[in-house]
């Protein structure tokens, strides 16, 4: 009698257990991939909101910027202390202006001026290549940090050799810590007064 080659079938165990094995495997993968995903997107996340707090800005001018001339009435031969009142944008985060860097330049110059002190200073201790921030509105602190509704005047001095002259061109760059730095571009006045606004 001729005996025939037969395979044996799987049997409904093992079937079942083959089948397990490849769901199990198969939610191991996707858990992977989703544990993967989720992980890129709130980098992602991350990356966005810290970028749009590094672009805008929390810093705004209010008001006019006002330059004093040097020299006695009425022959004031320069400008030598700009002044200026900032404010938090609206939902702006506060600015500790005692991290705050300003930076003063012209066709000629760039320097940086230091800061004061790192509380309210009286306008007459600002000297030469210095600023500080002279007077503080609608708060009771004397530090720094620009919170919601508080405004703060800030006197800049140029350094020492560098006043401003009829009709010059400056740049005042204002540089928190974090966000984006804020520039002041003016002109001074044809004809150097006491007080003269800027344009």
């Amino acid at each position: 009698m001729k005996r025939m080659n037969t395979e044996e079938g799987f049997t409904g165990l093992e079937a079942a257990i083959v089948l397990i094995a490849f769901v199990v495997v198969a939610a191991v993968f996707s858990y992977v991939v989703l544990g993967a995903g989720f992980f890129t997107t709130q980098k992602a996340q991350e990356v966005v909101y810290t970028s749009v707090d590094q672009a805008s800005s929390s810093v705004e001018i209010l008001g006019q910027v006002y330059g004093f001339g040097n020299g006695t009435d009425p022959h004031y031969t320069d400008v030598g202390q700009i002044q200026f009142k900032v404010g938090l944008t609206a939902g702006g985060s506060p600015v500790d202006f005692s991290k705050t860097t300003l930076t003063f330049s012209t066709e000629k110059d760039v320097y940086r001026l230091d800061l004061d002190n790192e509380t309210k200073t009286p306008r007459s201790n600002i000297t030469a290549g210095r600023w500080g921030v002279i007077e503080i509105f609608n708060s009771d602190a004397n530090d720094l940090l620009l919170e919601n509704q508080e405004q703060f005047v800030i006197l800049a001095q140029t350094a020492a050799g560098k006043n401003l002259t009829a009709n010059q061109n400056f740049n005042l760059e204002i540089r928190p810590s974090v966000g984006a730095s804020y520039a002041i571009s003016r002109k001074i006045t044809p004809s150097i007064s006491a007080v003269n606004v800027l344009n």
